[in-house]
């Protein structure tokens, strides 16, 4: 971003170099490959002594664009774009990683990562540490001789709970680690992890920053010394973006203000009113004041984001009749919608923790996840609440 433009004006305006076409929006560069002007060039380029594209699995215009664009945003000096969130979250693990290493991590990480630290790292002999974030002090006697990376989500998925970065920074520069932030609940434009010591930030795309549930993608963005080893290992091992999706999400990223600052607004209002409600034990979202760690959400996001948490007292009974008797509201394996989508992680996203693990994370029975759309706050509320108030009607008696 130029340094005079604030936040909007430079996802909107910030472009490469326009072609001789004089395009106004970024056009499509749907190519395998590029041709290069004589046999000097083309060496110079597989040499990394000239700057230019050779094949897209390595680089293209649109992915290019967007990687600059959303390295300007979060404040970072390089970046890479992949195909979804995950391949940027085991492409960042697998390049800076070997074997030997340990890796510490916050207890509440997306199933898929934890699966990545339980199942997949261990076979190169990976292992990790999991932190509470509730007492994140504790996790200086989890650090070890071999750790090499600090690993966290905050918010995290599911259960929307916060660390605060400023301290996270000065962990990870005390114990010579990698920190590194999964921003995909509040993306740039609410948080810039970078601000707060992290070295590299991870984003899945195909959430908020997309925004309508058109495309997938992943990024990775931070410390050039460190994107220099994730880019050489992503070249050869193919987790490229396509440029078609590239270009999708660099025209959502256009966008980004307007909608956090309407997911966030809705979100608020859903879960000052599901606080009030019968039936709900307790409810998750940065910016209610009684968040655990409402605080640090206040002093590092500037708003709460679209996702918020809400445990059902009942469990996961009622917790499955909540969801079935939704009639407006999405039932999808995605968030970061334009629609309101609500998921039960203990029979979803998380089904493949033991429960021991679940709970460890804080993902209770009841627990409801509800990425909180874009629609008008009172439609997202009446469905909500015919929902609840159906839970709560007791069960026919037949006779």
């Amino acid at each position: 971003m130029s340094e005079n433009w604030q936040f909007e004006t430079g996802a909107v305006r910030h472009q490469r170099e326009r072609s001789s076409e004089g395009e106004h929006s970024v056009p499509l560069y749907l190519t395998s490959s590029f041709v290069f002007e004589d046999a000097e060039q083309m060496r110079a380029r597989f040499a990394d002594e000239e700057p230019g594209n050779i094949y897209s699995r390595y680089s293209n215009p649109n992915t290019s664009e967007l990687i600059e664009k959303v390295c300007a945003m979060e404040g970072a000096e390089d970046g890479f774009a992949t195909a979804t969130g995950m391949a940027a979250v085991f492409t960042t693990l697998a390049a800076l990683l070997k074997a030997g290493d340990h890796v510490l991590a916050c207890r509440s990480v997306f199933g898929s990562t934890h699966q990545l630290l339980t199942n997949i790292l261990p076979k190169w002999n990976i292992h990790h540490s999991y932190g509470p974030i509730e007492a994140p002090e504790s996790w200086h006697d989890l650090v070890q001789n071999n750790t090499r990376m600090l690993l966290v989500e905050t918010p995290s998925n599911p259960g929307v709970e916060l660390l605060d970065m400023e301290w996270l920074g000065a962990f990870a520069r005390q114990h010579g680690l990698i920190l590194v932030v999964d921003n995909c609940f509040a993306t740039p434009y609410l948080q810039q992890p970078i601000r707060f010591g992290a070295d590299l930030v991870v984003h899945s795309a195909t959430k908020f920053m997309d925004g309508q549930g058109r495309v997938l993608g992943g990024l990775i963005v931070g410390r050039q010394d460190l994107m220099e080893q994730v880019q050489g290992f992503a070249r050869h091992s193919g987790p490229a973006l396509s440029p078609f999706n590239a270009w999708v999400l660099s025209k959502s990223l256009e966008t980004l203000a307007v909608r956090m600052d309407r997911h966030s607004a809705n979100a608020l209002a859903v879960a000052s009113r599901l606080e009030q409600t019968p039936g709900v034990d307790w409810v998750r979202y940065p910016f209610l004041p009684s968040h655990p760690q409402y605080a640090i959400a206040k002093r590092q996001m500037i708003a709460g984001g679209g996702v918020l948490s809400f445990s059902l007292e009942g469990g996961i009974v009622q917790g499955r009749k909540f969801l079935d008797a939704l009639r407006f509201c999405s039932l999808s394996a995605n968030l970061g919608d334009s629609r309101t989508i609500v998921t039960h992680p203990a029979s979803t996203t998380h089904s493949k923790l033991t429960e021991a693990e679940r709970l460890a994370a804080g993902i209770l029975p009841g627990l409801i996840r509800v990425s909180v759309g874009l629609e008008h706050v009172d439609d997202i509320w009446a469905d909500l609440q015919q929902a609840l108030l159906a839970t709560q009607k007791p069960e026919p008696v037949t006779l």
